[in-house]
């Protein structure tokens, strides 16, 4: 399916996003509208159970499966659009009131179409292959169709599906909304130059990069004063998360473990999750040497945590809305004219909500409905060169759904690992292309540090997440403390930083403060999975040029329509190989060496 051309943006200013694509208005009627409407289909479509018998042949199912991807995508539109009205106002009671009217609505008809899902997976291997859509004439839906199979194993009977359903709709994904409301609600006092603001977690958060070492402590400090007041209830939703990730699906659905669950759904084998955190974790020491070459940058004995993204230079410099886009535009353009094309199109369909106001939710995402629509982007632009390369990844993101539009609803998303594909190689297009034309070691120096400062967040930083997870799991279900979780994240802050990094005590309970290990379990490791593959990616890129780019659009183009394994044979990568991921390892080891060279030819050493 293509998506319609959007006519050029001139100017780029902070604005709100748009949401009139999905339901006509803010409101309830038109909430209810829509929800009205998927009753109907809903009811059309359970009086085809009758049809699911021996008679059934490979034309009607796949007319049935026409329809039941009609109601995805009515799924896809409603929950979009009630999660970003949320997501822009996390304090507004008609939209918290309508996300969970709309939850109810979802989980409700889930259960009521339940029994497709169930009856497909329940069918034996010889008559499912006999009903089977030729993969050449329908690959979407023969995918669709194999994934289902793939995941036969850990499903349950009807009856136990829809307990379930039920059970997270009122239980908890009501958990997970409170622990929304509750983090995106708080508020920092931040003093700087004599003056107290009350300042977002973003906001606040923008000052841990101060080229001043005291407004960095400050912001930290601030930043966990909060959290540490809010800890009891943080950690009691947290234990709450892991109980019922472990009885439903190691208990009832028989996963391995918990986090075999995020493995099978991401469909990348535990060996090859198991090698890249060891991997990961066997390097450590290349950030702690680092680390220790940027105290000695910075006039430091050893850096404290506080100073961890510090920039080399004094500089406060702030880069307009304007600028900042016009320049990850450029930027994309350089690299292929359908990628700037497809990113311009976010800002001219009014697609991206980048203000900063109270009660947004922080951070940023980019989120894809149907294949039909362009995605919308959440980004809090508060100026920095951060907020630059977050919207080259968020477009990034944007630009592999697009390329994807060709695909089924049911397919066009790829999975967890690979959705960081397009994201991570955006960001490192405008690194290499701002440090290509610096001619001043000094400021060349700055953009390497800044550059490894984002690979050590994304690679190592998000790989020590997920180890703590494995851990902090098994603890709560041993009836553990959250002092015993602190304790366990501090052993591993310890491991990480090594003797590199100066450690105080509020950061022990920093893993209150992390929104995916509540949201979703494990997904940590795709940002680590992700950014070393497009390490090895642009490296190819580096050496092949023009010739490598028809390959990686295809790529980044197969979306979810094919698996994992089958999109990256493409390119020659196996996950399952140590080997692999110590090649990323050794393309940031280039990068420290490069930077330390640069340094010495600055008065930084």
């Amino acid at each position: 399916m293509t998506i319609a051309s959007s006519p050029p943006q001139t100017a780029f200013a902070q604005t709100a996003w748009q949401l009139t694509e999905l339901i006509r208005e803010h409101s309830a009627e038109a909430v209810g509208e829509e929800v009205a409407k998927l009753e109907l289909a809903i009811s059309a479509f359970e009086k085809l159970r009758g049809k699911l018998n021996d008679d059934l042949d490979a034309p009607a199912l796949l007319d049935l499966l026409r329809q039941y991807e009609a109601l995805v995508e009515k799924f896809f539109t409603l929950g979009a659009f009630v999660s970003l009205w949320f997501s822009s106002d996390t304090q507004s009671q008609s939209a918290l009131t309508q996300q969970n009217r709309v939850q109810q609505a979802l989980a409700a008809a889930n259960n009521r179409i339940l029994f497709f899902d169930l009856w497909w997976k329940g069918l034996d291997e010889e008559r499912a292959a006999e009903l089977m859509p030729c993969a050449e004439q329908e690959p979407d839906l023969a995918h669709f169709l194999r994934e289902l199979r793939r995941l036969r194993p850990y499903s349950l009977d009807e009856a136990r599906e829809q307990l379930i359903n039920l059970k997270d709709a009122d239980g908890m994904e009501a958990l997970l909304t409170l622990y929304s409301m509750l983090t995106n609600r708080l508020e920092f006092q931040f003093e700087i130059d004599g003056k107290v603001e009350t300042l977002t977690r973003d906001a606040l958060i923008g000052h841990a990069y101060s080229g001043r070492p005291e407004v960095r402590q400050a912001a930290y400090q601030e930043l966990y004063r909060v959290y540490r007041r809010e800890s009891a209830p943080l950690a009691q939703i947290y234990a709450s998360r892991v109980r019922d990730w472990y009885s439903e699906n190691v208990q009832i659905r028989g996963f391995d473990s918990p986090i075999a669950v995020r493995n099978i759904a991401n469909d990348i084998p535990d060996a090859a999750v198991e090698a890249l955190l060891q991997v990961s974790r066997e390097n450590a020491p290349l950030f702690q040497r680092y680390f220790k070459l940027k105290a000695k940058c910075l006039g430091l004995e050893r850096l404290r945590r506080y100073d961890l993204y510090a920039p080399l230079a004094n500089s406060e410099k702030k880069i307009p809305y304007a600028e900042g886009v016009q320049r990850v535009l450029d930027t994309f353009g350089r690299f292929h004219p359908k990628f700037a094309q497809l990113a311009e199109r976010v800002f001219n369909d009014n697609h991206i909500d980048s203000e900063i106001r109270k009660g947004k939710r922080g951070g940023a995402f980019c989120a894809s409905v149907l294949p039909s629509h362009t995605p919308w982007v959440l980004v809090n632009y508060t100026g920095r060169l951060r907020d630059v390369q977050t919207i080259a990844h968020e477009l990034g993101h944007a630009i592999h759904s697009m390329l994807a539009a060709e695909h089924s609803v049911l397919t066009q998303r790829s999975s967890l690992p690979l959705a960081e594909t397009a994201s991570v190689f955006a960001e490192i297009l405008m690194t290499d292309r701002l440090l290509a034309e610096e001619s001043d070691p000094r400021a060349k120096a700055e953009l390497l540090a800044s550059s490894i400062d984002d690979i050590y967040a994304t690679v190592l930083r998000q790989t020590y997440f997920v180890l703590f997870e494995i851990e902090a799991h098994q603890a709560i279900l041993a009836g553990k403390s959250p002092d015993e979780l602190n304790a366990i994240y501090q052993r591993l802050l310890a491991e990480q930083f090594g003797d590199s990094v100066e450690l105080t005590e509020e950061f022990y309970s920093e893993w209150l403060s992390i929104p995916h290990i509540y949201h979703t379990p494990f997904y940590c490791y795709a940002y680590s999975f992700g950014q070393l593959l497009v390490l090895a990616l642009y490296r190819r890129y580096q050496q092949e040029g023009e010739a490598f780019k028809p390959g990686y659009l295809k790529l980044l183009a197969a979306g979810g329509a094919a698996r994992p394994h089958e999109i990256l044979s493409q390119v020659g990568v196996d996950v399952t190989d140590p080997d692999f991921w110590r090649g990323g390892f050794e393309v940031i080891r280039g990068m420290i060496d490069e930077l330390e060279v640069t340094l010495r030819e600055t008065d930084f050493l």
